[in-house]
């Protein structure tokens, strides 16, 4: 049976942007998808994922250090469970780059620089990411909180009417621990760059960087920031994110994608597109592949 794209509810997911300082300038994490992937392979994205039901467990307050649930779900918008998206983007980054954005009993960042604690930690996280164990579990037993004071909401992002998979997807962005190593899993991601955002966005300009639209979007937002400190004392700022939700529509120039505010976005009628067909980019603008 197949699902009516006018009719299907985006999946919540959760996406975090690690950035760091280098004398040439700030760079931000980057992962390439598995070619054979049925979602956007070949991209280039950030670490993040789908929300798990296990990311929305009651405890999450008890390994969550400087951020309830409540005041995660404030910040969000949401009546409830919004603390989940800071746990899935932890997760995520966990499973899909090795990086654990946590500290210790003594309030300092987990470091991997002892071999013995690195091979601990790969193994933790080859469980998790097989589902064998919960993150919340390696928390407990390595006596960790998770460390959302420090990861900071950036963007919100909802799939439009029309692709096959949609998410309702929350960016966040963190500074990389400066002793872990972020290494792509080579399973649903094939490789990884330490890259600055703008150089990002001119190699995907010439084609040899592939980008799906709200990537590109973000790496614009980010791109203006010289260092990564800068970065975050504006995300920690930020009072109001708004939710964007982009219309792809089609005409005779073609299927493109309209952005709140652009000409023809109220009047847009959605446009279905087939499983693994790539989005438009916006009329104007740079090209994306792929969906959110």
């Amino acid at each position: 049976m197949t699902t009516d794209p006018a009719t299907l509810e985006p999946r919540d997911a959760a996406t975090v942007m690690l950035v760091r300082d280098t004398d040439d300038g700030m760079e931000v994490f980057m992962l390439r998808r598995n070619l054979n992937s049925d979602f956007v392979g070949g991209a280039y994205v950030f670490p993040g994922g789908a929300v798990d039901p296990e990311d929305r467990h009651a405890d999450l307050d008890a390994v969550c250090l400087g951020r309830s649930d409540d005041q995660a779900s404030n910040v969000l918008g949401l009546d409830r469970g919004g603390l989940a998206f800071w746990v899935a983007a932890i997760r995520e980054c966990f499973e899909e780059a090795g990086v654990l954005l946590a500290r210790d009993d003594d309030g300092n960042v987990v470091s991997f620089a002892d071999p013995e604690v690195a091979d601990r930690f790969a193994r933790h996280r080859k469980m998790v990411d097989a589902g064998e164990t919960r993150l919340l579990d390696v928390c407990r037993i390595e006596h960790l909180q998770l460390v959302v004071d420090r990861i900071h909401y950036f963007s919100h992002w909802i799939t439009p009417v029309g692709p096959p998979r949609r998410y309702d997807t929350r960016f966040f962005v963190a500074a990389a621990p400066p002793e872990q190593v972020p290494l792509h899993d080579d399973r649903e991601t094939i490789a990884n760059v330490w890259i600055r955002p703008q150089d990002a966005l001119d190699r995907h300009k010439t084609g040899e960087f592939d980008l799906i639209f709200p990537t590109i979007k973000n790496l614009e937002a980010i791109a203006p920031f010289d260092t990564a400190g800068a970065l975050l004392d504006a995300a920690a700022a930020i009072e109001v994110v708004p939710a964007v939700l982009p219309r792809i529509t089609s005409d005779e120039h073609g299927v493109r994608i309209l952005l709140p505010g652009d000409p023809g976005y109220d009047d847009a009628v959605p446009a279905s597109l087939p499983e693994g067909m790539p989005l438009p980019g916006r009329a104007g603008g740079p090209t994306g592949s792929g969906s959110m």
